[in-house]
């Protein structure tokens, strides 16, 4: 049985509550409500194979954003004493603990993390060691502009982002990113490309432009909302992407950018626009 993998399995069992599957070695329940329609006794199902609230192995017909060894964003969806919970698309969320942070995310953060199996044989998620597997072969040229997310600060030589997330990219430690998060997405332009493929970016000038632009069809958006928009930054992304386009991380920037400026107040979950005497 592979933990954390999609897998064919053979039904070798019905019970009232669904059917076992197994591998020819070892058996696992895929419950009633996830089993196809007429199936038999012998019939292959493709399933995700994991762990429930009780660490017990099961099965599902879903599929998760991520397997074993993957890597991609997913969002938190809960954080407590013992680290954060991440929706990857199954019942039961994805653990990741606080040891396996590089800083610590808040609920509804976008974040970039791979699945591992830590040493209690259950599937985690971790926010370390996504430098290794960033591919090092971007198709860009110096002063591209792209998106590039943020997934580790602290380092001497500048803070890592992966682009697109998928290669491998850095911001210099001398440009200010104070205002910052893990998981923000900027828009950076390349400076420099490394004979290792990696890249070199900026978030300077043009990551300005793009917040400032940003920023105004934002209250454009508001006013033909009657000047009163129907939910803040804590809105989930695929809301925040179809009313406005833009992704979670820039929204929240533009929504920043327009508060400081007094343009706007946030009040009961709602953003309204200041009226002008």
């Amino acid at each position: 049985m592979k933990l954390g993998e999609i897998q064919s399995l053979s039904i070798e069992k019905k019970v009232e509550f669904g059917v076992y599957l197994t591998d020819g070695s070892e058996k696992v329940l895929l419950p009633k409500k996830q089993v196809p329609e007429g199936v038999a006794i012998g019939d292959s199902i493709k399933v995700f194979v994991y762990k429930d609230s009780k660490d017990r192995l099961i099965a599902t017909t879903n599929t998760p954003k991520l397997t074993l060894g993957q890597m991609g964003v997913l969002t938190v969806s809960q954080i407590n004493k013992v680290g954060a919970f991440l929706d990857w698309g199954l019942e039961k969320d994805l653990f990741l603990p606080f040891k396996e942070m590089t800083r610590k995310p808040e609920e509804g953060d976008e974040i970039l993390v791979r699945v591992y199996i830590d040493k209690s044989k259950r599937l985690c998620a971790s926010m370390k060691g996504l430098y290794e597997m960033l591919s090092t072969k971007p198709p860009y040229q110096v002063g591209d502009e792209v998106e590039a997310r943020i997934y580790e600060f602290g380092h001497d030589f500048g803070t890592f982002v992966a682009i697109e997330d998928k290669y491998s990219a850095m911001i210099p430690r001398h440009e200010d990113v104070s205002k910052y998060r893990i998981g923000d997405v900027l828009m950076v332009r390349v400076t420099g490309i490394k004979e290792d493929g990696k890249c070199d970016v900026t978030i300077r000038d043009k990551a300005y432009v793009q917040m400032d632009e940003d920023a105004e069809a934002l209250l454009d958006l508001i006013d033909s909302y009657a000047g009163v928009l129907p939910f803040t930054e804590k809105a989930s992304p695929e809301v925040i992407k179809r009313e406005t386009g833009l992704s979670k991380a820039a929204f929240k920037r533009a929504v920043g950018r327009l508060y400081k400026e007094r343009k706007i107040t946030l009040e009961g979950g709602k953003i309204r626009a200041v009226v002008e005497d």
